[in-house]
């Protein structure tokens, strides 16, 4: 005789970026509805991995031709070097391959030295090329060999110890690595059936370019799962199932079952076209190129199937997976839809 517990299925939120301000330095994401006091506790976690977690690259450290410490000056270069290392600090570096690497900048001549006159490795990037670093005037001349290293959250100046002239003459900055700038978020109640105490949670990200608040987000949720699993000390609890009703049938409970163990709200969805779940465009081309134009079609198929759809990878595959959870929906659920028509059927006559 079995002794497992049936535990109540768990709220499943709806997890959607607003479309008409997402730019590449700025995210806004709603997330509804959520179990009560679920909103603080997400918002919390998310918005201190966001600031201090996501991993970025940086300059740490210089070599200036003709300078050996911070203090000291060149000839017919309008800033000192410490104002030239400050700008070299505001410089957004993206590493495509997460690896360190270096940047070199000779300019000579009169003119405005900026961020676009570097030359990097070819897994490098500067996002804002149009940063000013220094202003040279006629017969000056800036030669620099930039070092970048990647990391998380802020780093001090990694000065070796008990050395104040460096034998390189390399001078080290303080980096800031993480490419989110600010993060602000907001917790409202929201209605669900006839319960009123359930939350929304709202997150603004600002990013400095080098990452999307899409990535940031991912990157950021993958920290807090990665985590969090370890601090399981028995097997995983189930709390849903396809099988199990959706978030408007966990707080009502009036309403009529249709012997799938859904609700007949849910039954409907099945047959609705899979624009209702709102996917990207490369998502929603490949399942329509493979045939999987209904909701039920989606359903229908098991996580390895899915994956085995023509260009359709695992970015696409959790995209989906995630859309169907905020429905209540998951994949491999094995239902006809001969049984689907019989229960719509069934409610028509009833009504």
């Amino acid at each position: 005789m079995s002794n497992k517990i049936e535990y109540r299925p768990l709220t499943i939120p709806k997890v959607q970026w607003n479309k008409k301000n997402l730019t590449d330095t700025y995210g806004e994401l709603v997330a509804q509805p959520l179990e009560p006091g679920f909103g603080v506790t997400f918002g919390n976690a998310l918005r201190r991995v966001l600031l201090g977690s996501i991993e970025g690259a940086a300059v740490t450290s210089v070599i200036i031709k003709g300078v050996n410490n911070e203090f000291a000056s060149l000839p017919n270069v309008v800033e000192d070097v410490m104002q030239i290392l400050l700008n070299i600090k505001g410089l957004i570096v993206k590493s495509s391959t997460g690896q360190a690497g270096e940047m070199s900048l000779h300019f000579k001549g009169a003119g405005v030295v900026r961020a676009s006159d570097i030359k990097m490795s070819d897994h490098l990037a500067i996002i804002n090329l149009n940063h000013e670093i220094a202003n040279i005037s006629v017969g000056g001349e800036l030669d620099i060999q930039f070092f970048v290293e990647s990391g998380r959250g802020y780093q001090p100046a990694q000065w070796p110890l008990g050395k104040g002239i460096q034998e390189d003459d390399r001078i080290y900055l303080d980096a800031m690595f993480s490419p989110v700038s600010k993060i602000f978020f907001d917790v409202e109640k929201t209605m669900v059936g006839k319960d009123i105490d359930f939350d929304k949670l709202t997150i603004k990200i600002f990013t400095n370019g080098a990452e999307t608040p899409s990535d940031a987000m991912n990157y950021a949720v993958s920290v807090l799962r990665s985590q969090l699993e370890h601090f399981l000390v028995t097997a995983e609890i189930s709390f849903n199932e396809f099988s199990k009703v959706a978030v408007e049938e966990q707080v009502a409970s009036k309403e009529e079952s249709t012997g799938l163990g859904l609700d007949s709200r849910l039954v409907e969805i099945l047959l609705k076209p899979i624009d209702e779940l709102e996917l990207s465009a490369r998502a929603h081309n490949c399942l329509i190129s493979a045939g999987k134009k209904r909701i039920l079609d989606l359903v229908n198929l098991s996580r390895d199937e899915a994956l085995n759809l023509k260009n359709f990878g695992s970015k696409s595959l959790n995209e989906v997976e995630e859309s169907l959870h905020s429905l209540g929906l998951s994949f491999g659920a094995d239902i006809k839809e001969a049984d689907i028509k019989k229960i719509l059927k069934s409610k028509s006559e009833e009504d």
